[in-house]
């Protein structure tokens, strides 16, 4: 493209994590070996860990993943793939023919290093790198810049590059979690808290000793739980933190919500509900791990209402939320426009 044609105004890509092309067993090992393979994921040296990976676990863990994404698999793809796309959507019509919004992933199909060459063919010079991360992690966010610093290293021109690191305090986040809890008791009745209901926050856990390496995602996420208790108007009792998706034998930051769940429905509690704040779009660890599996363990062990409160995807007050972190991203790269409030948003 000549410099002439070449596009003026700056790109912005919304990057997630990624997901199979297919809910097979085939497609979902070539998924998990590269997502498995990413040192910020694994931090165990290659040749320690690849015997195990190639030997065990994808030999054994493709069949059942497999099973648990047909279950929640639709003509659009997978929810993470759909709700990515709803997201970008959202985003084109709130910033016009400013800004060029597109998908990409960390692994897998339309990867980061993909887009980036889509881009850069097209003319785009300046790109922002928005992480569908909130909080920030060496095994997501790391991750996800990791991949376009190396696109950079392959590069002989380089892009203007911004990036946002984290958004676990933004205010349009926190009214988008607690707004979704709202819109969900109105419609199903608020809980009851002195009988002893809970409101869980769940987040993807990570491994202790990324946290004593330096870590600071588990003091992210306490953030957001604390911020979104005070919107809200809850104590520590009545809106708890938990982890999920805890995987291989280490030890994980906790406490598991499988466990949670499982002691407050035999325990007593008649209700709980469970919003999952760090999974900007539904996924298996959302629509089949809490809505099916932490279901079943609150209702098997004795708990009697169970809700998941869906927040993201292509919701008002997440695209507000995701637009929120793009202006600030974006400033000096697009002009100043009147836009309307997170609150407005929302309403």
């Amino acid at each position: 493209m000549s410099s002439a044609s070449a596009p003026t105004k700056p790109a912005l890509l919304i990057v997630n994590l990624g997901t199979p092309d297919a809910p097979t067993p085939s497609a979902v090992r070539r998924f998990l070996r590269a997502f498995l393979s990413d040192r910020r994921v694994i931090e165990t040296h290659p040749a320690l860990w690849r015997p195990i990976l190639e030997g065990i676990i994808l030999r054994v863990r493709p069949s059942r993943v497999a099973h648990a994404y047909s279950t929640i698999w639709s003509e659009e793809g997978s929810p993470l793939l759909a709700g990515t796309k709803a997201q970008v959507d959202g985003l084109r019509q709130r910033f016009g023919e400013e800004v060029e919004v597109r998908p990409a992933m960390c692994y897998g199909t339309g990867s980061i290093r993909d887009v980036l060459d889509e881009l850069y063919a097209e003319g785009y010079r300046r790109v922002a790198i928005l992480p569908a991360y909130p909080q920030y992690s060496a095994s997501t966010v790391g991750a996800v810049f990791d991949e376009v610093a190396r696109w950079g290293l392959a590069s002989r021109d380089q892009l203007s590059v911004r990036t946002v690191r984290s958004y676990e305090d933004a205010p349009a986040y926190i009214e988008a979690l607690a707004s979704a809890l709202e819109d969900s008791w109105r419609e199903n009745g608020r809980p009851d808290f002195a009988a002893g209901d809970v409101v869980v926050a769940s987040f993807h856990s990570i491994p202790q000793a990324m946290v004593d390496k330096g870590d600071p995602y588990q003091d992210e996420c306490e953030r957001t739980t604390e911020l979104l208790r005070q919107r809200l108007g809850l104590s520590e009792a009545e809106l708890v933190l938990t982890y999920q998706s805890v995987f291989g034998p280490a030890q994980w930051i906790g406490p598991a919500t499988i466990d949670t769940i499982t002691e407050l429905g035999g325990g007593g509690r008649r209700r709980v509900d469970v919003i999952c704040p760090g999974f900007v779009a539904d996924c298996l660890e959302t629509l089949e791990e809490i809505n099916v599996l932490n279901r079943q363990a609150f209702i098997d062990a004795g708990g009697e209402v169970f809700h998941y409160v869906p927040w993201a995807n292509g919701a008002a007050p997440c695209i507000t939320m995701l637009e929120e972190q793009a202006v600030e991203v974006l400033a000096g790269w697009v002009e100043p426009a009147e836009r309307m409030s997170a609150r407005e948003y929302v309403a």
